[in-house]
């Protein structure tokens, strides 16, 4: 609770001010706006004297004016960490006697660290072996797969197929329940349920009549739970065909010489996402240990606020998809509220993270400059062009909050990983890929250029022989 007195030359000054603004916006006939004498706008206004209950415009843009600048004088005096400043509770309000006012100020909470180091966990990191690298292999020969027509079978699951089909409930044809030309991928269970099962063994051109049932909760009422026959005809039946896996595939995938050249790339990069994942994996291991340490209060404040936050984030995401909130809401049966109901157990886990490792960033003395914030919200402009609802969000003020904060998140969780690495350096490899990528651009850069230099050198050298070598006398050279 903070309580604040005024004295009333300050409350006079305070109304003399909300005069002239109020009769800058007012007209009185023969008055120039802003010179309104004050007994000749209150009567302009309705203001009543002899009624305290009446309502008072002048009074009540001087009492706004008061508080605002008194509660941040206030504020600065007492040092307090305050979440939101709320209305204030006007306990008098006197031209000549002063004004006085409370207000009940929610302030961060104290948070109470336990271990936040000392980890009973270490960081793991998954090995890569010959089945993983293969695994690679056939997802890329399985992408640059070509389709080629089944020959001497049926239809079999993973087929590509074309139908053409009609369904008929008690005879009569269902409108939509028809095509000409519907591709699917046997087994992929697009259909209706048993619809694609129906297809196996199929051969191009076969005709086929079979009866599915519809399940109770289809989203078609009129269809749920109902019966019907189709009468399906397989137009086109076709089956992935992987290229040979021999070294022209490996070379057509890009600058590799051979297919174990491209083996030993793809095993690299599986080390080094790895490496990357166990680095993430140990990160949010450090949060969860710091959180169920500590001991904090959360706010129901910061909790609604948080939830504000990840409304806008759904917004962002909806939004990148074309679709509107107010559609996304009626399309999930859902209103807002019943959103926020949802989020609440998660904003209550976010916000206590974010408590806790504030006061790990307090504690370890990890800050975010306003640099470094400006400089995360420029990539999100160049990242989001396309998206001004994004980038108006991350420009307002409670965008540039949640940067920082995850700004700082970050440094100071990426500090204690170093940290530990420091201490346990068998883990010195695990760094983020764009650090490795780096060192090894670095790395490629200052191998490019001591090639270079070796071979300037060398033709140096080459040319210093030549200059050194005796000159050929051409008329001993003709007698030999």
């Amino acid at each position: 609770m903070l309580e604040v007195e005024l004295p009333a030359e300050r409350v006079q000054r305070s109304i003399d001010v909300s005069v002239r603004h109020i009769g800058q916006r007012h007209r009185v006939p023969g008055f120039r706006p802003g010179r309104i004498p004050r007994p000749m706008l209150e009567r302009a206004l309705g203001i009543r004297r002899d009624d305290p209950e009446a309502p008072d415009p002048i009074y009540d843009d001087a009492k706004e004016h008061l508080f605002e600048a008194s509660v941040i004088e206030a504020l600065r005096q007492s040092e307090l960490d305050v979440l939101a400043i709320p209305a204030p509770e006007w306990t008098s309000f006197h031209e000549q006697e002063g004004a006085a006012y409370r207000v009940t100020l929610p302030v961060r909470p104290t948070v109470e660290l336990g271990a936040y180091t000392d980890y009973p966990f270490t960081i793991e990191v998954e090995d890569v072996d010959q089945a993983k690298v293969e695994a690679v292999v056939e997802q890329l020969r399985d992408q640059q797969a070509s389709l080629v027509p089944v020959e001497g079978r049926g239809a079999q699951d993973g087929d590509y197929a074309v139908v053409g089909f009609e369904g008929r409930r008690d005879g009569a044809l269902i409108e939509g329940a028809q095509s000409e030309r519907f591709p699917l991928i046997i087994g992929k269970e697009r259909m209706v349920p048993g619809f694609e099962a129906q297809l196996v063994g199929l051969r191009e051109d076969e005709e086929k009549i079979f009866s599915v049932t519809f399940p109770e909760d289809y989203g078609q009422a009129e269809l749920a739970g109902q019966e019907v026959e189709f009468t399906i005809v397989m137009r086109e039946l076709r089956q992935k065909q992987p290229p040979a896996l021999d070294d022209d595939f490996a070379r057509s995938l890009g600058d590799y010489a051979d297919l174990a050249t491209l083996r030993t790339e793809i095993a690299r990069r599986l080390e080094r996402s790895a490496r990357d994942g166990a680095r993430h994996a140990f990160a949010d291991h450090i949060i969860e240990f710091a959180a169920a340490n500590a001991t904090v209060e959360v706010p129901e404040l910061l909790v609604e606020r948080e939830m504000d936050v990840m409304i806008d984030e759904l917004k962002v995401r909806l939004a990148e998809q074309r679709i509107g909130f107010e559609e996304y809401q009626r399309a999930t049966e859902r209103d807002e509220a019943a959103i926020r109901g949802e989020y609440r157990e998660q904003a209550e886990k976010r916000v206590k993270v974010l408590l806790v490792l504030g006061q790990v960033a307090e504690a370890e003395g990890v800050e975010v400059s306003d640099e470094a914030v400006e400089a995360e919200i420029e990539r999100g402009r160049q990242s989001a062009e396309a998206n001004p609802r994004l980038v108006e969000y991350l420009e307002s003020e409670r965008g540039r909050s949640y940067v920082r904060s995850q700004l700082r998140r970050t440094q100071v969780v990426e500090s204690l990983i170093d940290r530990y690495i420091a201490e346990h350096p068998q883990f010195s490899d695990v760094r983020h890929s764009e650090d490795v990528e780096a060192e090894e651009a670095a790395a490629a850069a200052t191998a490019a250029a001591l090639a270079a230099t070796a071979s300037t050198q060398a033709e140096s050298e080459e040319a210093d022989e030549a200059a050194a070598a005796p000159a050929e006398d051409p008329i001993t050279e003709g007698t030999r």
